[in-house]
């Protein structure tokens, strides 16, 4: 067994690693935007891992860039990318799993479309470096500046049909908060769930809804 001493200092040096990771996680979605937003591909790439997955079975950073090289010269002049809500849980030691809220805007030609989303992401870490290993975009509006996002399907492109974004399909809450009836007028106050383990905020809120596709947005 380990002396008391060592077991001690171990039990700091894993906390710290923690501490350093999860600051290391919580700068990917900031390098992601501004290097999405000034569009150096390599730079935005290099935020994953050398096999990151690139759609249509194709794998690689080089893969990676084509399809971003793609993608923002079809549909966007520019774009801005504002990091918003963000929550970091770790899985172990290498590997966690986060929340964060995005606030964008996007020059489409004559259209200016305003976009609020999440992303449900999974960074790793591989040489001692965090990368993101996916993230799936969850939308919840984007529409014209001038078009307030009322009712339902609140995707509104230029040139395309409204949609609906999924930006509370990860949570079940949503749905069930609307399906039940108001309780405020109780005669007792409703039973409340214990509290989340430590680091299984997002999961606890899951409660076990399958995750879904993730893909690179």
């Amino acid at each position: 067994m380990p002396a008391p001493a060592d077991a001690a200092l171990a039990a700091i040096l894993a906390r710290l690693d923690r501490l350093e990771s999860r600051d290391a996680i919580r700068q990917l979605p900031s390098q992601y935007a501004l290097a999405l937003d000034m569009r150096d591909l390599d730079a935005l790439v290099n935020l994953f891992p050398e096999d990151v997955a690139a759609g249509g079975g194709r794998t690689g950073r080089g893969a990676l860039k084509a399809w971003f090289d793609t993608t923002l010269r079809g549909q966007f002049d520019g774009t801005s990318h504002h990091v918003g809500t963000q929550i970091v849980e770790f899985e172990d030691a290498d590997r966690a799993t986060g929340i964060v809220y995005s606030r964008n805007e996007h020059e489409c030609g004559p259209d200016w479309v305003i976009m609020h989303m999440m992303y449900h992401d999974r960074y790793e870490r591989a040489g001692g470096r965090w990368y993101f290993r996916r993230r799936r975009p969850l939308y919840w509006y984007a529409t014209d500046l001038n078009r307030p996002p009322i009712g339902s399907r609140k995707m509104r492109w230029p040139g395309r049909e409204p949609y609906e974004g999924g930006f509370h399909d990860l949570f079940p809450a949503w749905g069930e908060f609307w399906a039940r009836a108001p309780n405020a007028q109780a005669a007792t106050a409703p039973a409340v769930a214990p509290p989340a383990p430590l680091e299984c905020f997002i999961e606890t809120m899951r409660r076990g809804r399958e995750a879904g596709r993730h893909r690179v947005r």
